[in-house]
């Protein structure tokens, strides 16, 4: 049943209101107010999205409202669950308040946290969507927590502001729902640094213990956004936006990044961040390093080039595309990429990383199962809820993708000697399906489900259907050792490990050691082992993940094991036969003679980008300026 109409709000009043306060920040609890200037007249429909884009999983965000009520003029107005997201309240005719409570202790990038030290939320889940009025503007209000439990709190978003006080709180205002939902909010007591690059302003707020080198951090950022704009606007070489926010939380262990239009929400361990002192760059660095460009890609590709199937979203249950692997997977492979043509990965450690991508990939026996199309498609229930026997069922659209635009990216180089290239595809892209987007003028279509390989004839002048058909929808290997040839890279694979292989994945807890993945057609599978089975012997020795790894050293393929093992509590006795280890350990070689297609493709800093200038608010320490509004 389609909304009743809404009468246009009294001149002078904002047609919807928010106001957020961490109001009891030890138990988790924000308090949120909305306040609706002109509710539907057959009773207002409220509901909370499902999941948030970028994060293709149906969260339920919803079941984190404590409590809700309604009121108008006249006192209480009864409130009607309709389903597990959506409420309604009783018909009213003057402006409607509606209170209600959100629990927020997800540490992810994905929902919202509250406690003494922070807090962090995306609107998906903490603001009502008023429905029938989603289009309209409104005001968002962001209330400090109680002074007795924290203080010098200050907050990080790019929401516009409208009226917002010293460290940020007060007042901001989005255009509408879909506006709102695309700013994360930090507030607390975060470090700050700024840098300019690619003609808009750009700021990092650090939340969490940490000792980061934030000068490190803006000098190696920016070089990086710099290229990225240059891919997609290479005349101007800006950005689609003023300002951008890296909204980044630092724990003991964690990885995560969440896309928004002009922000982005990470996670990461606080020792992957650099350190004042640090002289070379730690792996753990480099990854976020990489996160961070991962997420910044998507300010392109997926925040404004989407799939049509996402035009517009719908929050209320799934969005089905089979293009996962261009929009997750193209930034996936462009992501590392980046981080060697601004100069701040040396090629030989791209390689590298190429290489380990390689090998994820080779080792997953679900690649001869799905295609990266299917695992586009299945994504809501297969990648985001994975179990035992994942590895044998699915591939990686991120992983495996990035694959495919690497073996786009060569193929297209190889056929035109390098007068054209995949860059050229994201540039059509963007003239073609994200320019634009955002404005006042209506917003570009979405990529059609089967529009990319006319796409990528246009802007290159190469056809790979047929290999397309393979690569995507498909599942054979892709030929990337031919297609390293023509830039002098020469890719080779040996067993990540000599010993011979029982065919699966084990995990210790405690002092088992438990099969997590039995891989498909391996020994222990074919001897009758399963995921979940406790190893407790191995040709009558105790075993734990070290003893295992030195028996089987010691034999042979070919030999056959006794293996003593729980399936719940009941003991089984199996014999399995060894099989020789795989050779899913990948290494790229370039040939030293200088090649003009491997630096056509890798790139320099200098030809990817101008140098980015650092504000000065960047170095040595942290920004003292305004956290929110520039």
């Amino acid at each position: 049943m389609s909304p009743a109409p809404v009468r246009r709000a009294a001149r002078g009043t904002d047609p919807l209101a928010y106001r957020i306060t961490p109001s009891d920040p030890h138990a988790h609890l924000f308090s949120v107010v909305l306040t609706i200037a002109e509710p539907a007249p057959d009773g207002q429909r409220l509901a909370l999205p499902a999941w948030i884009p970028g994060s293709y999983m149906i969260r339920e965000f919803a079941r984190h409202v404590v409590a809700l009520t309604a009121r108008d003029s006249r006192g209480a107005v009864r409130v009607a669950k309709l389903d597990k997201h959506t409420w309604r309240v009783a018909p009213t005719t003057g402006p409607l308040r509606v209170e209600y409570t959100v629990y927020a202790w997800d540490l992810s990038v994905r929902a919202a946290h509250l406690d003494a030290t922070h807090g962090f939320l995306n609107p998906t889940s903490v603001c009502l969507r008023v429905l029938g009025q989603e289009s309209r503007p409104c005001t968002v209000d962001l209330e400090p927590p109680p002074a007795s439990v924290a203080r010098g709190w200050r907050v990080a978003t790019t929401l516009p502001e409208a009226g917002a006080r010293r460290g940020g709180f007060g007042r901001y205002r989005a255009v509408d729902y879909d506006a709102l939902a695309d700013h994360p909010i930090e507030m607390g007591t975060f470090e700050l640094a700024r840098f300019e690059a690619a003609g808009a302003l750009h700021e990092i707020a650090v939340t969490g213990r940490t000792d980061v080198d934030l000068e490190r951090l803006t000098r190696d950022l920016a070089p990086v956004c710099a290229a990225q704009a240059a891919l997609f606007e290479p005349r101007t070489r800006r950005a689609p936006f003023a300002r951008y926010l890296f909204l980044t939380t630092a724990v003991g262990e964690g990885y995560g990044g969440l896309e928004h239009r002009d922000s982005t929400a990470l996670l990461c361990g606080r020792n992957d961040l650099p350190w004042r002192g640090m002289t070379t760059a730690t792996e753990g660095y480099r990854t976020f390093l990489g996160l961070a460009s991962h997420e910044y890609f998507h300010a392109w590709l997926v925040k404004r080039i989407r799939p049509a199937a996402f035009v517009p979203y719908d929050l209320d249950r799934e969005a089905y595309t089979r293009l996962l692997w261009i929009f997750e997977g193209f930034t996936s492979y462009y992501d590392d990429l980046m981080l060697a043509r601004a100069g701040v990965l040396p090629h030989a450690d791209y390689l590298k990383a190429l290489a380990r991508t390689i090998s994820t990939v080779q080792r997953g026996p679900g690649r001869a199962v799905q295609s990266v199309a299917d695992s586009s498609f299945d994504a809501w229930i297969k990648y985001y809820r994975q179990d035992e026997n994942s590895p044998n069922a699915i591939v990686s659209y991120y992983a495996k993708g990035a694959l495919v635009a690497l073996a786009i990216d060569l193929a297209v180089r190889a056929r035109t000697r390098g007068r054209a290239s995949l860059d050229d595809a994201m540039r059509l892209l963007w003239q073609r399906h994200g320019r634009g987007s955002g404005g006042r003028s209506p917003s570009p279509p979405g990529l059609p489900e089967d529009g990319f390989g006319s796409l990528l004839h246009e802007a290159t002048g190469v056809r790979l259907d047929a290999s397309l058909a393979r690569w995507v929808d498909g599942t054979s290997e892709l030929p990337l050792a031919r297609l390293f040839a023509p830039l002098g890279i020469a890719l080779t694979f040996a067993p990540a490990d000599r010993s011979p292989s029982l065919g699966v994945r084990v995990a210790t807890r405690g002092a088992e050691l438990t099969i997590a993945t039995a891989y498909a057609g391996g020994a222990a599978q074919r001897a009758g082992l399963s995921a979940g089975d406790q190893l407790v012997a191995v040709d009558g020795l105790r075993v734990d993940e070290k003893s295992l790894k030195t028996l089987l050293s010691r034999r042979r393929p070919g030999d056959v094991v006794e293996i003593h093992a729980f399936r719940r509590d009941e003991l089984l006795r199996v014999e399995a036969t060894l099989d020789a280890p795989a050779r899913s350990e990948a290494t790229l070689q370039p040939d030293p003679k200088d090649n003009a297609l491997r630096r056509g493709w890798l790139g320099t800093r200098s030809g990817a980008a101008p140098a980015a200038r650092v504000r000065s608010g960047a170095r040595a320490r942290p920004s003292r300026a305004r956290a929110a509004g520039a």
